[in-house]
C-alpha cells in the first residue's frame, strides 16, 4: 500500500460546526484552564509504520509536554492544521527509565536513533542549533506509540482496533515519495541533517534487543473472555444487559 498523505484523505463525515457550536467553545474557553494541553511545548514530525506491515508508513505529527526530566507525552495528528485528526498517541522515555520496564513490555517500544540521526525526525520551523540541542536527547530514548486512526486507508473515522506503531531503524525502509513530499512542504533536507547530526550518539548501552518489537511483527487483537463482575450483590458478569 503506496503512503497516503493526510492532504488528501476523505473528509471527516458529519455536519459542520454551528456559529452556536463555536460561541458555545468560546466562551468555555475563556473559563477553563485546558491544563493538560497548555504544556505542549514542542511539535515533532517524524514517520511511524505498523508494527505488523512496515509497507503501512504514516506521516506523524507529534505535538509534545515534558512531564518530567525522563518522561514525554505527545499528542499525534495526521498533519499540523486546525482541523487535524488526532490519529494516536506517544509516550517518550529516556534510556534509563526504558531499561526499567518488564521484558513482556520491550517490545512496544522503538528507538529513536535512526529517526533523528538520519534526519527524518525534525522540528517543523526550529532553527538546526536550537532543534539539535533537543535532538542530542532525544536520540538515547525510548517511544511507545499507539495509533486509533488509520488514514492511510482513507479511513473516515477511527475504525478497528488501536494499533502498536513502530519507528524506522535503517536506510532504505521509508518509501522515497514520501520523504521527498515532506522535504518539499517543510522545506528541509533530511540528508544535510544527517550530516548535521553525525556526531550524536544513540542510547548509552546501545539499542535494546527486545526493543523494535524485538526484531518480529506484532499485531494487536481482539478476543471474547468472561468480564468480571464488580463484586456488587446483585452484579453479573455481563455487560450493557
Amino acid at each position: 500500500m503506496d503512503p497516503v498523505h493526510a492532504s488528501i484523505a476523505p473528509e471527516v463525515p458529519g455536519e459542520k460546526t454551528k456559529v452556536g457550536t463555536s460561541i458555545v467553545d468560546t466562551a468555555a474557553a475563556t473559563i477553563q484552564s485546558f491544563g493538560p494541553t497548555k504544556q505542549i511545548h514542542q511539535h515533532l514530525c517524524a514517520f511511524h509504520f505498523y508494527a505488523d506491515d512496515m509497507t503501512r508508513q504514516v506521516e506523524a505529527h507529534h505535538y509534545c509536554g515534558h512531564l518530567n526530566e525522563d518522561m514525554r507525552q505527545c499528542l499525534i495528528y495526521d498533519r499540523p492544521d486546525a482541523d487535524a485528526r488526532l490519529i494516536g498517541l506517544e509516550y517518550i522515555v529516556t534510556e534509563e527509565l526504558f531499561l526499567t520496564l518488564p521484558d513482556t513490555e520491550k517490545p512496544m517500544w522503538h528507538s529513536h536513533e535512526y529517526e533523528v540521526k538520519s534526519g527524518v525526525l525534525f522540528l517543523p520551523g526550529v532553527p538546526g542549533p536550537v532543534e539539535r540541542k533537543d535532538l542530542e536527547k532525544v536520540v538515547k530514548t525510548y517511544g511507545k506509540t499507539i495509533h486509533f486512526w488509520q488514514v492511510d486507508r482513507g479511513d473516515e473515522l477511527p475504525l478497528g482496533l488501536p494499533q502498536v506503531m513502530m519507528a524506522l531503524t535503517r536506510d532504505g525502509q521509508l518509501y522515497p515519495n514520501l520523504a521527498k513530499d515532506v522535504e518539499s512542504r517543510y522545506g528541509v533536507s533530511f540528508e544535510k541533517e544527517r550530516a548535521n547530526r553525525a556526531y550524536m550518539e544513540g542510547p548509552t548501552h546501545g539499542i535494546h534487543p527486545k526493543a523494535n518489537a524485538a526484531g518480529v511483527g506484532l499485531k494487536t487483537v481482539l478476543r471474547e473472555i468472561e468480564c468480571k463482575p464488580s463484586g456488587h450483590p446483585e452484579s453479573v458478569p455481563r455487560i450493557f444487559v
